[in-house]
């Protein structure tokens, strides 16, 4: 698959949370399993997939308006936690209909 191709969220990802990913496929999804490997807890394993999963979400938004893309730079270098940036965005885009 060309580069291009490939979905923009997972452009947005940083290397550590791609390997994440790769070992959680060859983990079969076993989160039991990634608490082995990286030597943590289940629930420690299972709070990092959970900020992986709305990460993915908030970059597939795929708004174009540029205070949305801000909050959601600020949100993927962690400046910024993922619920607040959601109800950010979410009463932006209320603003916004109220004016149209």
């Amino acid at each position: 698959m060309a580069m291009e191709m490939l979905p923009s969220w997972l452009a947005m990802l940083e290397t550590e949370e791609l390997n994440f990913i790769r070992r959680f496929l060859l983990a079969s999804g076993s989160l039991k399993e990634m608490a082995r490997q990286y030597g943590v807890t289940y629930p420690t394993v299972r709070l990092r997939l959970d900020r992986l999963i709305q990460k993915i979400r908030l970059a597939e938004e795929g708004e174009q308006d540029p205070y949305i893309q801000l909050v959601k730079q600020l949100a993927m270098a962690e400046k910024l936690d993922l619920d607040t940036a959601r109800t950010l965005i979410a009463a932006y885009k209320k603003t916004k209909e109220g004016s149209v």
